[in-house]
């Protein structure tokens, strides 16, 4: 049998799971219907004792935030230097031949070390930049899917964007050039103008450049814990992704104005009222937070941020806030898969945070007392990342916040806490590495924000590489067999034109 005839048979074969897996990895979002949490709220009137009350039909929520977790962009700090010599021993041992330094045996050594060391690396080399180049394009596949399906009003990424807080600044552009350019394409910053007026208001939807902006959250990766956060890394950080500290409230548009009002103009021209909903989003450093620092002036920066956006809010009653941070919160062992660990570098060197999977417990109370402190218990969350498995988390007080520590269950196992009226609680979400979906609205039934979280997680990077490296095999097996059987049929009809002859 010809070899053209089996690879033409094995293409055939092939082909059709090639292309179910190849639409099943671009069309993976709406397969698996990654998609924001619809609104569900009550019809206005009485409910009747021993039914469900009815719910209205499903809509668009108006705050649909896609989250991030974790892309933690690696680099070639790990490869050899690009202007390195590509064989440097084989190059050392021409350099000595021209001087006649070479012994007899040194030969030997030379080959030996070209084989056994230049060889190696050069191989690990190629083999990293492939990685570091298809991870690039995994993530971008993932933010590109999702986003073109989900529809997002606004995209945050929560820390850790790059891999490594040690590199220089050469090293870091060029990360930050592959997260704008590659992985995040089309995407841009928030805008200084934004990022640096504290208590800005803008009317939530309007302004449709949001969805293309990048809420960038201050990782452990990216500027340090605080045992090793300094001012150099804090003001690069910020001349790339903008700043580790601000806020933004974003209202509806004329929400308690009756039907045939008039629509709003632009906002500063419209009319809203201090009671207009609105949503209050808190961009806060969480990597300093805790003691000791290395710099105490950028940590009391960010306790004063704190302290001025959660412990003094607006007075608008109907206000919720979202906490977008990095490091979770604290919680009892066993809740999420990080346990609690801790670790300072020694005293020489600072003896300040080298590494912690919570914040510590007094932090962790301070930020969940401020989000309570004027009664808006029931409109507010946490979502943060730093545990790439994710976590769904409910932080209850028995009491009134400030007396007394918080309690934490998850989620799902604290039904009972969560319909107890009596209590104060926070839900907290640490989402799980690539992304999640928040979505945002307002009850006029119950009169406050109602969220909503779901999860779409893809899966490991090998599947991109595994579908696209078979579409490539079947492919090959195509185009080889295409070009084997034209030979081969060349080579049939030179050999009758001989017998002939």
């Amino acid at each position: 049998m010809r070899l053209s005839t089996i690879l033409l048979a094995l293409f055939r074969f092939f082909t059709p799971p090639a292309i179910i897996l190849t639409l099943g990895l671009y069309f993976y979002a709406p397969l698996l219907d990654c998609s924001f949490p619809v609104v569900r709220r009550a019809v206005p009137g009485c409910s009747i004792p021993g039914q469900e009350r009815a719910r209205i039909p499903e809509e668009t929520a108006p705050f649909r935030l896609l989250a991030f977790g974790d892309p933690q962009l690696e680099g070639d700090t790990s490869l050899p230097p690009p202007d390195a010599p590509y064989f440097p021993r084989l190059n050392e041992l021409g350099r000595r031949l021209k001087d006649w330094e070479v012994g007899e045996f040194e030969w030997k050594d030379a080959v030996k070390e070209v084989v056994l060391w230049d060889i190696p690396r050069h191989i690990y080399a190629a083999r990293k930049r492939l990685d570091l180049w298809g991870n690039d394009l995994y993530l971008a596949h993932i933010y590109r899917t999702v986003f073109w399906w989900s529809q997002p009003t606004h995209v945050v990424v929560l820390g850790d964007l790059l891999g490594s807080q040690w590199i220089g600044n050469e090293e870091f552009k060029r990360r930050s050039d592959r997260f704008w350019k590659k992985v995040f394409k089309g995407a841009e910053r928030v805008p200084r103008a934004i990022t640096d007026s504290s208590g800005r208001a803008e009317v939530l939807g309007q302004d449709e450049s949001w969805k293309r902006r990048i809420i960038a959250v201050a990782g452990n990766h990216d500027i340090g814990y605080a045992g090793d956060l300094d001012d150099h890394r804090i003001e690069r950080f910020e001349e790339t992704y903008g700043n580790v500290n601000w806020d933004i409230r974003f209202r509806l548009d004329n929400v308690s104005t009756s039907p045939g009002t008039e629509k709003s103009m632009p906002f500063g021209s419209q009319t809203l009222t201090p009671q207009d909903p609105e949503l209050h989003l808190v961009i806060l450093n969480t990597m300093n937070l805790d003691s000791p620092a290395y710099n105490e002036a950028l940590q009391q920066q960010s306790r004063d941020f704190a302290e001025s956006t959660l412990f003094h809010p607006s007075s608008n009653p109907n206000t919720a806030t979202i906490l977008l941070t990095h490091i979770p919160l604290h919680k009892p062992d066993g809740v999420c898969v990080d346990s609690e660990f801790f670790d300072w570098f020694p005293d020489d060197q600072g003896g300040g945070i080298k590494e912690q999977n919570f914040l510590l417990k007094g932090s962790s109370d301070y930020l969940l007392n401020g989000l309570t402190a004027h009664g808006s218990h029931q409109s507010a969350i946490v979502l943060n990342g730093h545990d790439h498995e994710g976590c769904d988390t409910y932080h209850f007080h028995p009491g009134q916040p400030g007396e007394g520590p918080w309690e934490a269950k998850h989620f799902n196992a604290a039904e009972e806490e969560r319909q107890n009226e009596v209590l104060t609680g926070i839900r907290e979400i640490t989402v799980r590495s690539m992304m999640g979906f928040l979505s945002g609205w307002w009850d006029k039934e119950e009169a406050r924000w109602k969220f909503e979280y779901s999860s779409c997680p893809f899966g490991i990077q090998h599947i991109w590489w595994g579908v696209h490296i078979f579409d490539l095999v079947v492919i090959g097996m195509g185009l080889v067999g295409s070009g084997l059987a034209v030979w081969e049929v060349f080579v049939v009809e030179e050999r009758e034109k001989l017998k002939k002859a």
